[in-house]
């Protein structure tokens, strides 16, 4: 089953701060919901593990991201895919692209394609995209707090 979703935040930092903490770890973990690791995983690439709750599931996901297409600071491309044992899988990518917003703050949008299998992928397509968005939202909120001055504005 797809998911596909879009989307942007303003952010209170130029697009070279946001670029750096975008490719920190300890950022990414501690804004990711239900993260428990994330690692560097050589130049371009991270291991991770999380808990997610997906409707009446609840499943440990282990996977691996890549980045590619890098265009600091502008933008670069995300694929990997994560398994959740019984639950099911996930694979998929994003296109993420910061646009200056002024001196001193950032557009960053995304646009992301998933295809998720399992028993996951039983639940719906409309309670997976509620979930999936519900995600997305708290990523950004808890990403743009690490920002150093303004209030997100998420579309």
């Amino acid at each position: 089953m797809a998911v596909e979703m879009n989307g942007s935040v303003d952010l209170g930092a130029p697009p070279e701060v946001v670029w750096k903490k975008l490719n920190d770890p300890e950022t990414l973990k501690s804004c990711i919901p239900g993260c428990e690791t994330l690692e560097l995983d050589g130049a371009n690439a991270f291991v991770a593990a999380a808990v997610l709750k997906i409707g009446p599931m609840k499943a440990k996901f282990k996977g691996r991201v890549e980045l590619s297409d890098l265009d600091p600071p502008h933008g670069y491309r995300i694929s990997g895919e994560g398994q959740g044992g019984i639950a099911g899988y996930a694979k998929g990518g994003a296109v993420v692209r910061l646009t200056p917003l002024g001196a001193e703050s950032t557009t960053l949008s995304y646009e992301v394609t998933a295809n998720v299998g399992g028993k996951i992928a039983q639940l719906g397509a409309r309670l997976l995209d509620s979930v999936a968005k519900k995600y997305a939202d708290q990523f950004f909120a808890s990403f743009a707090a690490t920002m150093p001055s303004i209030e997100p504005h998420v579309s």
